[in-house]
């Protein structure tokens, strides 16, 4: 049941992301690049160096946003890993987040697409037994945009 509805968590992410209405084209065009052209976004290289964790909002505040509930949810089972992931929308420069984590401290995470994506990759790869470095090296190299588009 939960996997399912992560799948389709992933199918309405990828339609949103892909139909535009996520984000502009522009910052699109600015995420794709980064990964390649620009510096990687901070992150927390360990489980330890990212304690003391920060406190995220509740799943509960989203009821009216199932795909934002179902990524905070993701947020409070799998903080360790999100701790160690950069964050490709860039909030580092814009709010000062020091990874994937810390834009779940907000109600960011519901309005980013990019957000999501990198969350519900991350949560697919943890199920699969990648470790957070693994994932990182996937969000690095774009992966959550690819297994996005699987879904579709």
């Amino acid at each position: 049941m939960r996997d399912s509805m992560l799948k389709l968590a992933m199918l309405a992410l990828a339609i949103v992301l892909f139909s535009g209405a996520g984000i502009s084209s522009a910052q699109q065009n600015k995420t794709a690049a980064s990964a390649s052209d620009q510096e990687t976004p901070p992150y927390h290289r360990s489980a330890k160096d990212a304690q003391p964790l920060p406190e995220t909002l509740p799943a509960s505040d989203f009821r009216d946003r199932p795909l934002a509930a179902q990524a905070y949810e993701i947020a409070h089972e799998i903080p360790l890993v999100l701790a160690q992931q950069p964050c490709y929308c860039h909030c580092d420069k814009e709010f000062g987040h020091t990874s994937l984590l810390d834009c779940f401290t907000s109600t960011h995470t519901a309005g980013c697409g990019v957000c999501m994506g990198e969350t519900f990759y991350a949560y697919q790869m943890t199920k699969q037994g990648k470790t957070p470095v693994e994932i990182r090296h996937g969000i690095i190299r774009g992966d959550w945009k690819h297994a996005l588009a699987s879904h579709n």
